[in-house]
């Protein structure tokens, strides 16, 4: 493992703990997309069946552990706790994002290296991670409902993957017999990678220039600044 991989872990990891700690503490997940934390399960549910059947690492299998259980824990909190679910706003989060599972599926199918259970699912989870983030991005663009602990969980995505970006230029100088498949993850990755750092400098922005001139808001939120034309 390199160092990037390790660092991309870990501050994969503290998003995970930023985002538990605004939903237990406060009892609240404004601003947070039940959608993408579903997709988020789904990823990472369909990534690690080999946990199961391979062992690899200590650190490999208790990495995977906290990200399925706390996904899992997140999706729960949300949907079923009591007072977290209320400050859910299900009215705005509607983003379609089962439409988004069959592409990904269809993709996994056509473009994989092997074509076995394991395989076509591990591909299948690359390519909706890609993906995940769309209904926190559209959720915030409507409701403009962003606190720090929210903006502290999407700058931590972000620079998650943009740590996995440098872990697969690392690779590809160092691991030959992954380039092919280097070049399909660096663009996935790539593409996430903006789409999430689109949306903190959206947060940045809109708390920098909240007291603002109503046409910078406007400006804010038109649907151009996330996808230009």
């Amino acid at each position: 493992m390199n160092i990037f991989r390790f660092a991309g872990d870990m501050t994969h990891l503290a998003s995970v703990l930023v985002l538990l700690l605004k939903i237990h503490t406060i009892k609240s997940c404004a601003g947070i997309s039940l959608k993408t934390q579903e997709l988020f399960a789904i990823v990472f549910a369909s990534r690690y069946l080999d946990i199961i059947t391979d062992f690899i690492s200590l650190y490999n299998t208790l990495m995977k552990l906290i990200f399925l259980g706390s996904s899992f824990s997140i999706v729960w909190y949300m949907r079923s706790h009591k007072i977290v679910r209320r400050s859910y706003d299900k009215d705005q989060d509607t983003f379609r994002h089962y439409f988004l599972l069959l592409p990904c599926l269809l993709l996994a199918l056509l473009i994989h290296e092997k074509f076995t259970f394991q395989e076509v699912m591990w591909t299948f989870s690359l390519y909706l991670e890609a993906v995940a983030i769309l209904p926190q991005l559209v959720l915030l663009q409507r409701t403009r409902n962003i606190d720090n602990l929210t903006g502290q969980y999407v700058f931590l995505l972000g620079a998650y993957r943009g740590l996995y970006i440098l872990n697969w230029i690392y690779r590809y100088f160092t691991e030959p017999h992954y380039v092919h498949w280097i070049r399909k993850f660096f663009c996935l990755s790539l593409t996430e990678h903006i789409l999430l750092w689109k949306l903190y400098i959206y947060h940045t922005l809109l708390n920098w220039f909240m007291i603002g001139s109503k046409g910078c808001k406007e400006c804010l939120s038109s649907p151009s600044f996330f996808f230009p034309l």
